[in-house]
Formats: C-alpha cells, structure tokens, sequence
C-alpha cells in the first residue's frame, strides 16, 4: 500500500498542528523529518514553496497549506468532532497579527524590532484568548476541537520565548490550557524526535510506534 508522504519540522507550529490531525484522524502516513537548511530535492520537486507541512498523496496530489492538511485529515476521518469546534476567525487572528508579534517577539534581531512592544501586542491575544476560556476549558466548547490545535503550538512557542514572564500574566485560563495540551499524550505522539530524511532511507511510518497504541491517543488532555 502507498501512503501519503508528509514532509515535517518537528518543532515547526504549522506542521505540528498538521500532525495533530493526522494522528487523531488516523490517518498513516510516511514521515519525513526536513532540516529548513538543507532541505531535501524530493520536497523542493513535489512544492515550489518548500515549506513544512506538505502532503503528496499516492496519485501525486500536493496539499501544502497547513489548515489545508489539517482539514483533509479531518475530512477524512473525526472521530473526536474536530471539526465541530472550529473557528476560522480565530484562527485568522492567530495566523495572522498574533504571527507578526510572535516572531518580532522571539526574533527581535532578525527583524529589527522592539521585542517588548510586540510582547505587549500579542499579549493582547492571548487575554482573548483566556477570556474565552473561562467557564468551558477550551476555545470552542468544553472538549478539544480544531481551533485549539491550530492556535496552541503558536501560544507554546509565544510562552517560550520568556517562561518565566509567562507564567507570570495573569492568564490562569490559558496557562492551564497549554499546560494540559503540553502533558497530553497527542502532543506527545506528535513530538517524537527523528533524524533528517534523506533519498534511500527506509520509510518511517506516521504515526510512530509507542508504548501507546495510536488509537489510545486521544484529544482529552490529562486531568
């Protein structure tokens, strides 16, 4: 059987939240690791834009849009709702301005910026964040949905940058929410560490074999 190959970053936020759909999905897939530095000529052949995520799917079809993934995975198989809890909207605003801040935050030198003020910018965010949190446990209701997988490795890397700050806003609603997404055993599933793929190597299955059944990997985050 061919499957789906799914060029990734493992600590890349829009290919993490693919994986995440992917793996609730159920959807088996070959994983390639990329190196951004040095990126493989099988990737720059199958996207013009030779960014992670990518899908070729078996007839040659390339999805390369990371929302894009997440949705065909989803589309294909939600057996969690996903789908259910979704927020174009939202999802937008972190895609969109959160982004911008985020990574004049993070890479003040790269891009000239002042640090502090685009930490008070995205700040903003995530008191919306918090807000909406309040009262149900996550963005669009009381159980995991799209909209929070989408956004959360974004507010991971945001909460990051400066851990101690962080923890220090007083966001108790998102800080348990990323905490719990962080403990969870999807975002464990997703986060397995492998080397660079190269032409030749042998296939490396998606999702990757563990202690847990991937059929165990549920959604719900620990309590």
């Amino acid at each position: 059987m061919t499957l789906p190959v799914l060029y990734s970053f493992r600590r890349c936020p829009y290919a993490m939240r693919a994986r995440f759909a992917l793996l609730v999905s159920r959807t088996t897939c070959e994983l390639r690791e990329v190196k951004l530095s040095d990126k493989p000529p099988a990737l720059r052949e199958a996207s013009a834009k030779a960014t992670v995520p990518v899908i070729v799917e078996p007839g040659g079809r390339v999805i390369e849009e990371s929302l894009d993934i997440m949705r065909w995975a989803l589309g294909r198989s939600d057996p969690d709702g996903w789908l259910q809890r979704d927020d174009p909207a939202l999802i937008a605003a972190n895609d969109g301005p959160f982004k911008h801040d985020l990574d004049r935050y993070k890479y003040p030198d790269r891009h000239g910026s002042d640090a502090a003020a685009h930490r008070r910018a995205g700040l903003a965010f995530l008191a919306e964040l918090n807000a909406r949190l309040e009262g149900q446990g996550q963005l669009c209701g009381t159980a995991p949905g799209l909209a929070d997988m989408a956004i959360m490795p974004f507010v991971r890397q945001f909460a990051a940058t400066d851990q101690a700050w962080f923890a220090a806003q007083p966001l108790p609603h998102l800080q348990t929410w990323l905490q719990g997404h962080l403990n969870s055993e999807l975002f464990a599933a997703v986060m397995a560490r492998l080397d660079p793929w190269k032409a030749g190597d042998a296939p490396v299955p998606f999702p990757i074999a563990t202690d847990c059944s991937p059929a165990n990997h549920s959604s719900q985050t620990r309590r």
